[in-house]
């Protein structure tokens, strides 16, 4: 089969619909030399190349299409249109729009496949700016509508496009994501780990962590809901500090920023190759969501043996499953309390840990590749 992907987020975007894009079609590359020892199946579509993935892909058997002509100077309008064109040209069989949109046009004998990551601009619309709003609407509605399979990432979402967008349960595949690699396979905390990330002790020293810290990865935004936390913490052991992770947003962010002190730390600019070892050396992470598609910090989490509290709404648990503690993302005593076992119970801990080895596995890159490839023969099966 040849499989053509909208790739501009695999190329440009650094973190969740950039990991999700490079995941999947770096999966299904592993997958078809894997299983079916054959190359040059899939054709990514891109605006550009340039930026920190320009040589992702370089070492994979794919071909790379970029604008043409009149097209370099509308870039956006050919994602859209033009797309459609290279993609009748091509003999693309399958088109995969991996971040909720499907270009206009595309040739009836095309299958159709779009991956809908959450319908955040639905449920809480006063997070998005009024012409954002209109925009996301209007390419997930059509999407949907033109899509032969709607691949949803969780359970949760797939109730909400049943319920917010009227798709058929019928066409609708859940399909979980994985996180990125460098979570997988991470070796114990006094050991190098695939040889560009630090130890566990040297990323402390980097940072300037102290021995016990709670980490917390997101957006400073008031959806990942950290002041909520903060105030949690203050119910904690004095030992024990909070490591924020992300870059602050609007209002929300420079709020919780002004919450910093000595046990409060925000580390907005750290290395990706240095968060497996960040997870590792917490005491536990805390992810109190109010509202994830997924909630990718949990999964990384249970793939660095590391204990997380988690919220008990949306999809946090499908993600962590009998293996995180949870807690009413509101109810700042429950998130304390939940915090303060981990930080006391260091048997706890290590049921969380193993409970957590088995439960990853669900999401497991080499599963979710073959599930997804599953998608693509029944389409082009039928």
């Amino acid at each position: 089969m040849l499989i053509g992907y909208d790739a501009k987020r695999a190329f440009r975007n650094n973190t969740g619909l950039g990991n999700y894009s490079r995941g999947v079609i770096g999966g299904v590359m592993s997958y078809e030399l894997r299983v079916k020892s054959e190359a040059g199946t899939v054709v990514l579509y891109t605006p550009s190349v340039k930026g920190r993935y320009e040589h992702f892909f370089e070492n994979m058997p794919l071909r790379v299409v970029e604008p043409k002509g009149v097209w370099k100077v509308m870039k956006s309008v050919w994602r859209s249109v033009g797309v459609s064109r290279a993609v009748k040209k091509d003999g693309v069989e399958l088109f995969h729009g991996l971040s909720h949109e499907l270009p206009y046009g595309l040739p009836k004998g095309v299958k159709k496949v779009v991956t809908m990551h959450d319908l955040i601009v639905y449920r809480f619309p006063e997070f998005f700016k009024p012409a954002d709003r209109v925009i996301h609407r209007q390419k997930m509605r059509h999407a949907c509508r033109v899509a032969d399979v709607v691949v949803a990432i969780s359970e949760q979402t797939k109730r909400d496009l049943m319920e917010f967008l009227g798709v058929p349960e019928e066409k609708i595949r859940v399909v979980y994501q994985s996180c990125d690699s460098a979570f997988w396979g991470v070796k114990g905390s006094e050991e190098g780990v695939k040889g560009s990330e630090r130890t566990n002790v040297e990323v402390r020293e980097k940072y300037g962590l102290p021995d016990r810290y709670v980490l917390c990865v997101g957006t400073l935004e008031e959806r990942k809901n950290q002041l909520r936390v903060i105030e949690a913490m203050k119910r904690l052991p004095e030992d024990v500090a909070l490591v924020l992770v992300g870059r602050p947003r609007g209002d929300y962010g420079q709020r919780v920023l002004a919450c910093t002190n000595e046990r409060v730390r925000v580390l907005s600019g750290a290395s990706f190759t240095d968060f497996p070892s960040l997870y590792r050396g917490a005491v536990a992470s805390v992810y109190l969501s109010r509202f994830e598609g997924f909630g990718i910090p949990v999964l990384e989490s249970m793939c660095c043996d590391c204990p997380v509290v988690t919220s008990d709404v949306s999809s946090m648990p499908e993600a962590g499953g009998d293996a995180a503690l949870y807690a009413a993302p509101d109810d700042v005593e429950a998130i304390a309390r939940q915090l303060l076992r981990l930080c006391e119970d260091e048997d706890l801990r290590q049921q969380c840990i193993e409970k957590g080895r088995i439960h990853r596995m669900k999401f497991a890159p080499e599963k979710v590749s073959a599930d997804m490839m599953a998608v693509y023969i029944s389409l082009l099966d039928n």
